[in-house]
């Protein structure tokens, strides 16, 4: 039945204009993913705003290859520049840098960019074929289970990401905060709209998103620059030799089985399987000497885990609504801006749409294998583009953005204090996923639970009365409790954030020293 599905899907994605739009996706996806310390989320919510004048088909099929073409422009970054533009891809700064340092940065590409495409097929596949499965459990679930999947997503997510529980956990209040302005669904009162007669439909997400993505990031970035042009690596040389090829499958083979399940999971994203295809690889590796110094399998390995994830992202947005990371979150925000409600009917309701965007998914992974190779050439003239100019323009292209949603000049005074308020999260060591995530799940968490506790007549047992929500609700408290049981047993390990500012720090060092060269990620 999936399989009758997808291809139904892939009549849809081949026509001329879809074919263009996905084409359109994945150049602009990694055209913008390619430039230093901007990441596939802060590139799916820069160009959000931009699909919203096409037709609901066209404007997915378009977004998912503006998600995946991010995906791939963070290794060209990473390989080349040693500036990984999200804590996902530093194992592939660590080895595909000291290649490129040596005269093999189209050898790193080019394995970047071959696993990637093996990973994003296999994912996307499964992505197929579980998706009905789930559904079809999923049309029992009753609203007090939903309420236990929000309340897993936040606690995972908020334990998961951010150098400490505590800062995640505020970071996602506060994005719950921002979800309750507006009118209340059930009651119909205005809450926190401080009498804004704006504020009474709510503060869009397109604008949050871009804020404390796009601006705060830029903002960020910008306030770290040093004087000085962009060193990047020549990427001339020999592309892959055959020694490579048998190096490396079996890596992009092994990361794509840790990158799927974990983008499965809540929260699961992919640093964790990146690290993972990184330790594996250097345990079964026949060329130990080589890591650290320039190994190709770890390279091929964690960007396969990486792009793995991206698709196991889509898995439990597409069936339960729930999203597991911050680009899964904005781009439930792309659905919602088209009055789609992702979720156990999603099948059935825009089945054509649905299966339309998974097949848009083979065709971009295929469109960026052929695209990335030859134009290799093109992304670094980007990175080569004056850091003030590049950042002026993405404040211009989102204030231009934001203001085109709603047209509302009130808007762009909400960008500006969100975007200063992402500036101070970065700043401060605050997540900024959480509150996204917090702001879009927020409002459904909240109405799932008011509606519970309706047909229970208040009783709170309804919140645990499946063994589903008990189940769900345990595994909440799990991903709580045990990343503090496991510091106290065993002594704190530093997150991928840290290891990032660790690298960024020694950059600065050796810039200090005239050896180094450029780093502004976050």
């Amino acid at each position: 039945m999936a399989i009758s599905d997808l291809l139904g899907g892939f009549a849809d994605a081949i026509t001329p204009v879809n074919l263009l739009f996905a084409l359109l996706g994945v150049l602009l996806g990694t055209a913008v993913g390619v430039l230093p310390g901007i990441g596939p989320a802060m590139t799916v919510a820069l160009l959000l705003p931009a699909t919203y004048v096409l037709e609901p088909t066209s404007a997915l099929i378009m977004f998912a290859g503006i998600y995946y073409g991010g995906m791939y422009g963070g290794s060209t970054t990473s390989i080349l520049l040693n500036t990984p533009g999200e804590s996902a891809s530093i194992m592939t700064a660590l080895e595909g840098n000291k290649m490129a340092k040596a005269g093999r940065g189209s050898a790193a590409l080019a394995t970047a960019a071959i696993g990637s495409f093996v990973a994003g097929t296999i994912a996307t596949l499964l992505l197929a074929l579980v998706a009905p499965t789930l559904v079809e459990v999923a049309i029992n679930v009753t609203t007090a289970d939903y309420f236990a999947l929000a309340v897993l997503a936040f606690v995972a997510v908020a334990s998961v990401l951010g150098s400490s529980p505590l800062r995640g956990l505020a970071a996602l209040c506060l994005g719950l905060y921002l979800g309750l302005v507006g009118t209340d669904v059930l009651s119909g009162q205005e809450r926190f709209t401080l009498g804004i007669p704006q504020l009474s439909d709510g503060i869009d997400v397109v604008v949050v998103a871009v804020a404390l993505f796009a601006v705060g990031e830029a903002l960020y970035v910008a306030s770290r620059l040093r004087k000085g042009s962009v060193q990047v690596i020549d990427h001339k040389g020999s592309w892959m030799t055959r020694e490579d090829l048998r190096r490396s499958w079996k890596p992009w083979l092994r990361g794509t089985a840790f990158g799927f399940p974990f983008g499965v999971m809540p929260a699961g994203g992919a640093e964790i399987p990146t690290f993972l295809s990184y330790a594996t690889e250097k345990k079964l590796t026949k060329h130990p000497e080589e890591f650290g110094h320039g190994a190709i399998e770890g390279v091929a390995g964690p960007e396969a885990a990486n792009n793995a994830s991206a698709a196991g992202v889509l898995v439990p947005l597409l069936t339960l609504g729930i999203p597991t990371s911050a680009t899964a979150a904005i781009i439930l925000a792309a659905f919602q801006g088209y009055g789609i409600q992702p979720g156990p009917t999603l099948l059935t309701t825009e089945g054509p749409l649905v299966w339309a965007l998974i097949a848009s998914l083979f065709i971009g992974n295929a469109m960026l294998l052929v695209l990335n190779l030859p134009l290799v050439g093109l992304w670094v003239k980007l990175l080569r583009i004056p850091r003030p100019y590049l950042y002026a323009g993405i404040l211009t292209f989102a204030s231009l953005g934001s203001f085109a949603v709603n047209a509302d000049p009130l808007d762009l005074v909400i960008l500006l204090a969100l975007g200063l308020l992402g500036f101070a999260m970065r700043r401060f060591g605050w997540p900024v996923a959480p509150a996204v995530i917090g702001l879009i799940l927020g409002p459904i968490a909240e109405t799932n639970l008011r509606r519970a506790l309706a047909i229970s007549d208040g009783d709170l047992s309804v919140l645990v009365d499946s063994w589903f929500s008990r189940v769900v609700l345990g595994l909440a408290l799990l991903a709580l409790v045990g990343p503090v049981v496991l510091r106290a047993v065993r002594g704190r390990r530093p997150t991928p954030a840290e290891v990032q500012r660790e690298q960024e720090e020694d950059r600065e060092v050796q810039r200090a020293a005239g050896t180094g060269d450029w780093g502004a990620s976050s």
